[in-house]
């Protein structure tokens, strides 16, 4: 993956008195590490947190001290003790109690995956995931982030947004290429994210990575907009999005449904989600 756009958003401008900017730098540069950068060096870590080096470099050693950062020479890497964050919010949130019963009953339907993502920036970031697949594919574990444009999941969470969230999004994606099948092209994207909002669901076919064919409606709030995703997937050519909607569709639709009402009962979930 490319270095991720939304590391930028970060920058608060509309910040309280109480603003910590030292925190900010360090959460900064947590995110700034993913597949493509798991280990950097000072400058590299500098450009993609958009901090000076000298900022850059008191925040890592401060992260170095805490444990959350290790380095070996030169080039920094993250520790498995930033795990603990992640798994802090899955179970404050009720993340397994919220998803995983509907995410099982449908992969025992259908077998293949079924994941629910959130939007963070301009990525996914999947907070729940079930498989039986076994094969090399994409990732789809808790806490992997990729591309809103380029799967199912984040197409149904661009279709929610308001039009001047959506609007701001494609003013500032550069959608990048992740197979030769990835639509890039920014009025084609808008098209489709469009066509989503009127069917209310998406499918993607080898977008996100080679084999997989994907098929996700939203999960609504207690104010009825779109807080996450839910998706059934699996291997092209085993699978085509006419048999995905054709099979799965009405009975995905139902399983979002009870998620929507196990939200509903839990407002830290639902803040979470779409924080």
């Amino acid at each position: 993956m490319t270095p991720r756009d939304d590391v930028q958003e970060v920058k608060v401008t509309d910040r309280p008195p109480e603003f910590v900017d030292a925190l900010a730098n360090g959460m900064r540069i947590l995110e700034s590490f993913d597949v493509s950068h798991n280990e950097m060096t000072l400058s590299e870590v500098a450009r993609l947190a958009d901090l000076t080096p000298a900022t850059a470099r008191r925040s890592l050693i401060t992260l170095v001290t805490l444990g959350y950062v290790g380095q070996v020479g030169k080039r920094f890497h993250l520790t498995p003790k930033v795990m603990g964050l992640g798994s802090a919010f899955y179970f404050a949130a009720g993340i397994d109690q919220a998803f995983q019963t509907e995410l099982r009953a449908l992969v025992e339907l259908f077998g293949d995956a079924s994941s629910v993502a959130s939007l963070q920036g301009h990525d996914v970031l999947y907070v729940a995931h079930y498989s039986q697949q076994r094969a090399r594919r994409a990732s789809a574990v808790v806490g992997a982030r990729y591309p809103a444009h380029a799967t199912s999941l984040g197409r149904v969470l661009l279709a929610g947004l308001p039009d001047e969230r959506l609007d701001d999004y494609f003013a500032q994606v550069t959608p990048v290429s992740l197979t030769s099948c990835t639509v890039t092209n920014r009025d084609e994207l808008r098209r489709l994210v469009y066509r989503v909002r009127e069917q209310g669901f998406a499918t993607t076919v080898d977008e996100l990575d080679y084999g997989v064919t994907a098929l996700a409606v939203p999960i609504r709030g207690a104010q009825g907009q779109t807080v996450a995703a839910l998706n059934s997937s699996g291997y092209s050519g085993q699978v085509t999005p006419e048999t995905l909607v054709a099979k799965r569709l009405q009975e995905l639709r139902a399983a979002a449904s009870r998620l929507s009402q196990n939200i509903a009962r839990n407002p830290v979930l639902e803040s979470t989600l779409s924080a």
